[in-house]
């Protein structure tokens, strides 16, 4: 692929643990987001393609390291039940998207210069809104 170079992308994923305890990360946040998109576990779950045993484990994860549920869930199945964020579970959420963004613009520096070491000349990291520069 000569004469085409690939944009460098740094992602930083972080993992919060209160420990050794594993309390939150990417996939939490990305469930949360769902659950409050969808309005429900099961929509979450297979929007996400995870099965819903594996989302209501991590809900329930959740509720163990918070002292506040994350969810407010409403049993009663396709008719009358649901789930949505608490507004601890929104600040949590807005919390560890703004450590994410903090996370990213701190990288930008040495990711370029680490960027020039690669091969090819073209340098393209994603700032602190998720856009790309460079």
């Amino acid at each position: 692929m000569r004469g085409k170079t690939k944009a460098l992308s740094v992602e930083p994923s972080l993992r919060v643990y209160r420990g050794t305890v594993f309390a939150f990360g990417p996939g939490k946040a990305a469930l949360l987001e769902e659950i409050e998109r969808t309005g429900s576990i099961s929509d979450a779950a297979k929007a996400m393609e995870m099965s819903y045993m594996k989302a209501w484990k991590l809900v329930q994860s959740l509720d163990r390291v918070f002292p506040e549920p994350l969810i407010e869930k409403r049993r009663g199945g396709h008719t009358r039940g649901g789930a949505t964020l608490s507004a601890t579970g929104r600040r949590v959420l807005a919390l560890y998207r703004e450590m994410e963004a903090a996370s990213r613009k701190a990288t930008l520096g040495p990711a370029k210069r680490l960027g020039v070491l690669l091969k090819g000349k073209r340098v393209r990291t994603r700032a602190a809104t998720g856009s790309r520069v460079g």
